[in-house]
């Protein structure tokens, strides 16, 4: 009921398992469902109904074997590491020094 974003999400993408999670906190903000173009699964509310139908769209993903390929190769691709983050910091932290 409550994430405020473990790393578990994360290390699913980088082996190409499509992740299904609540829309909370830091899960929430790391993955995007698959109908907003996205590359895992959201439910929204902590309920019996909610997890088995979430599970169920990802199962009828699964049946698309072109499009599930895709997508789990393309989330072993994206890169949550701190390199674009650092980056971001180091020119914020930069425009602070006179």
């Amino acid at each position: 009921r409550v994430e405020p974003c473990g790393l578990n999400q994360l290390y699913a993408l980088r082996y190409g398992t499509i992740p299904i999670v609540n829309a909370i906190g830091g899960l929430k903000d790391t993955i995007i469902d698959v109908k907003s173009n996205g590359f895992g699964f959201q439910h929204h509310e902590v309920s019996i109904n909610a997890v088995c139908d979430v599970i169920e769209r990802a199962a009828q993903f699964y049946l698309h074997k072109k499009e599930f390929i895709k997508n789990a190769k393309s989330v072993m691709d994206i890169d949550h590491s701190w390199t674009h983050s650092a980056s971001a910091y180091v020119k914020l932290y930069q425009t602070l020094i006179p």
